[in-house]
């Protein structure tokens, strides 16, 4: 397996371990396989009724291609995805698939350490990145910023290794006390938290700046722009896919509750290795960018506003640029000259590119959106349905799903967190504080605000905390 840079127009090839280090490409663009890998529906068969890490090494062997050994590879598999990391998991299955009705499912994937559905991918980027850096002697430092949970996912895999250093931003504002308090307890060591005076999109645009830099050109990313991370969310679809169906070839569709478009995108590398999925529907909050994008070709930024699923609060989604790629035929001048339109304007139209709304249909996606009182419908919902408590953002899924789905057709709903990170949200529906797990009771009360470093938008006081620390 060979991967390329989605702005590289000569397509210089690299191996998997080099784009699971380098982050994001010298040229700034985002790193794909030269090829999508195939799984045939006879492999697929094989794999039905087993363990996760049986599923998550056959579908990552594919996409790794000999970069790893079979064997290194099985064992960084399964000390991700242990026991002891995802407690509630029943006979090795940690994405089961629950039935709210007749083909309607919702995905569990938040058994893991943090309560999120990034401890999926960030346990196994983890190990892999781990191992890498000790085969070749480096240490690494990582620059990065956080939408919610994917900073206390990040900071739990990564916690106490000695060859990294992670400095993690997030806004000043928005996060709820609970998600501040996870990353809170992980704080200290080789984990740096920082907190932005500004949105996600501002601590997001700071990463892509400095790691632009000359001086932070070796920064690491381990956001959705790394590579490793979004193939590490490949497996997850195949799992549910595997439970779900009745026999191997059926064809079903994903709904998922979509920001910076890289859960989704997984669910499309997914598709174009043969996993029989029909649609991917995404679903959005108030802050449709994706659902506009969808429907009109148009890609345009506007403010986020703040909504109750705010891991969706973003007007940038970073991994549209994969898409974007194989739309404009994997040509990557055309789509260095596409984003440097969107990044001088904020807005590009892709049939300026020759590219139709039917071309766009063509690719299996569909979009809708909700609104706050949406959310709390579906939240009631489905705990009058299945004495269930989701999260907002879960919630979306569902009401899109809802929307769009075919009766007919099995439609997965991915589930993204813990409904006890959302609290407040889950009480303005239900009434009620959803139970706690036993590991998160009393949280807020064990964390101190010291352990933020405070930082404003402001690129060279950023550089110069590095710069102590590194």
């Amino acid at each position: 397996m060979k991967f390329v840079s989605t702005r590289d127009a000569e397509k210089k090839e690299l191996s998997y371990t080099d784009t699971l280090l380098a982050g994001l490409a010298p040229d700034r663009g985002l790193f794909i396989p030269s090829e999508y890998p195939q799984v045939s529906l006879d492999e697929l068969k094989v794999l039905k009724d087993t363990a996760y890490t049986e599923i998550a090494f056959a579908i990552k062997k594919k996409i790794i291609g000999w970069d790893i050994p079979d064997d290194t590879l099985r064992e960084l598999v399964n000390r991700a995805y242990t026991q002891e990391k995802f407690p509630e998991s029943r006979n090795g299955n940690i994405t089961p698939v629950r039935k709210i009705e007749k083909n309607f499912y919702i995905q569990n994937l938040s058994l893991g350490p943090t309560a999120a559905f990034k401890d999926m991918a960030m346990q196994q980027l983890g190990q892999e990145m781990n191992y890498e850096l000790n085969k070749r002697g480096e240490s690494l430092t990582i620059l990065w910023a956080t939408s919610w949970d994917t900073g206390s996912a990040a900071e739990a895999a990564m916690k106490g290794l000695e060859s990294i250093k992670l400095f993690m931003l997030s806004p000043q504002v928005w996060m709820s006390e609970f998600q501040r308090a996870q990353m809170w307890s992980l704080s200290g060591d080789n984990i740096y938290n920082i907190s932005i005076d500004g949105r996600f999109d501002d601590c997001q645009d700071m990463v892509k700046d400095i790691k632009g830099s000359s001086e932070f050109a070796n920064l690491w990313a381990v956001n959705s722009i790394n590579w490793g991370r979004i193939s590490s969310q490949v497996p997850y679809y195949f799992s549910w896919y595997l439970q779900a169906v009745d026999q191997v070839g059926e064809e079903v569709d994903f709904c998922v509750p979509s920001g910076n478009f890289g859960n989704v995108l997984s669910g499309y590398i997914a598709k174009k290795m043969g996993l029989p999925i029909r649609r991917l529907i995404v679903a959005t909050n108030e802050n449709n960018v994706l659902e506009k994008l969808f429907k009109t070709g148009k890609y345009t930024v506007t403010p986020a506003d703040i909504t109750s699923s705010p891991s969706m609060d973003i007007s940038k989604a970073s991994n549209y640029e994969r898409l974007v790629y194989d739309i404009l035929w994997r040509d990557g001048a055309k789509l260095a000259t596409y984003m440097k339109q969107f990044e001088e304007s904020w807005s590009v139209d892709l049939t300026d590119f020759w590219v139709s709304i039917s071309d766009l249909k063509e690719l299996w996606f569909e979009s809708g959106s909700s609104s706050h009182a949406q959310r709390l419908e579906m939240i009631q919902y489905v705990e009058e349905k299945r004495a269930w408590v989701i999260d907002p953002h879960t919630a979306d899924s569902i009401k899109v799903a809802q929307d769009l789905r075919d009766p007919n057709i099995k439609t997965i709903c991915l589930e993204t967190a813990l409904p006890v990170k959302f609290e407040d949200t889950i009480q303005e529906a239900l009434w009620a504080i959803p139970e706690r797990p036993e590991q998160f009771v009393w949280l807020e009360s064990r964390w101190g605000d010291d352990t933020f470093t405070l930082l404003w938008t402001d690129r060279e006081a950023l550089k110069d905390f590095m710069r102590k620390n590194i």
